[in-house]
């Protein structure tokens, strides 16, 4: 029998690359894996506790505004796969949540980890990522440089974590923003591990060197970067694409590598039920 994964798209509709990739990873997956794709913010459709495993996307907007339905329903959601996991004992029966981005953000104040603002500019680009010691002992970037790139996209950010919230979920920082000396910002957190079961990413692990292309390549996307960087950054950001170190390896490691743990964890399961 196969596992079972709920893919939650969190786009409300705009257009996006993100979904086109996630559906093109869960593909890879069609020998082990059966999913289904939810679109939570304009049908107000959530799944249950049913599934295995679960991804929820990036996103537009402000993190912590919803309509009051679609919001509440995927909180709910998340306490009750949080509440199934703390009283199962059995790893092979618990959940396995990833979270990006607009979802990342999400989580971490739902869970009241730290606070989430409003960043002074925009993050958009290719950008390097650094392991924190917690981050380098995990599997999810195993085989990854320290620090490696990542695709981030986003006008909020997770700062001033709370340790001891943190300490009393048994959650870990993973990895942090690129160093940057010559301002005064605090770095945001770009990876938490909630549990063992639980991970989330500020940045899109999802993102490819197809997707970015196209979307740079758009008049409005050269036009923006232009006005609010510069036309190196513009062409750095192209060539990082273009590098096979860069963000084609982060592509191909962090989600699947979150997808092999949980079917190896969950295998027994299957086995059981077959």
């Amino acid at each position: 029998m196969k596992l079972r994964l709920a893919l939650l798209n969190m786009y409300e509709g705009h257009p996006n690359q993100g979904m086109r990739a996630l559906r093109e990873l869960l593909a890879e997956y069609e020998s082990y894996i059966d999913w289904k794709e939810y679109d939570v913010r304009l049908d107000h459709a959530v799944p249950d506790t049913s599934y295995d495993i679960y991804i929820t996307s990036g996103g537009p907007g402000h993190p912590l505004e919803g309509d009051g339905v679609w919001d509440k329903k995927w909180t709910d959601l998340i306490d009750a796969l949080w509440a199934h996991n703390k009283a199962e004992d059995d790893p092979s029966r618990k959940k396995h949540v990833f979270f990006i981005c607009h979802s990342f953000q999400m989580a971490c104040h739902h869970f009241g980890l730290g606070d989430i603002t409003r960043r002074v500019v925009t993050s958009f680009g290719v950008y390097p990522c650094h392991k924190t010691k917690e981050g380098r002992e995990d599997f999810l970037l195993e085989g990854l440089d320290d620090p490696y790139y990542v695709v981030d996209s986003r006008d909020y950010q997770l700062v001033q974590p709370r340790l001891a919230v943190f300490k009393e979920h048994g959650a870990r920082i993973l990895y942090m923003e690129k160093m940057r000396s010559h301002v005064l910002y605090e770095r945001a957190i770009m990876a938490v591990r909630f549990s063992d079961e639980f991970v989330g990413t500020q940045f899109h692990p999802e993102a490819d060197p197809y997707g970015m292309r196209i979307y740079f390549n758009k008049p409005e996307t050269r036009e923006t970067v232009l006005k609010n960087y510069s036309a190196r950054k513009y062409n750095d950001m192209v060539r990082n694409l273009e590098s096979p170190e860069r963000i084609a390896r982060t592509h191909r490691k962090v989600i699947p590598a979150f997808l092999d743990n949980a079917v190896a964890k969950l295998s027994d399961q299957r086995k059981v039920a077959v």
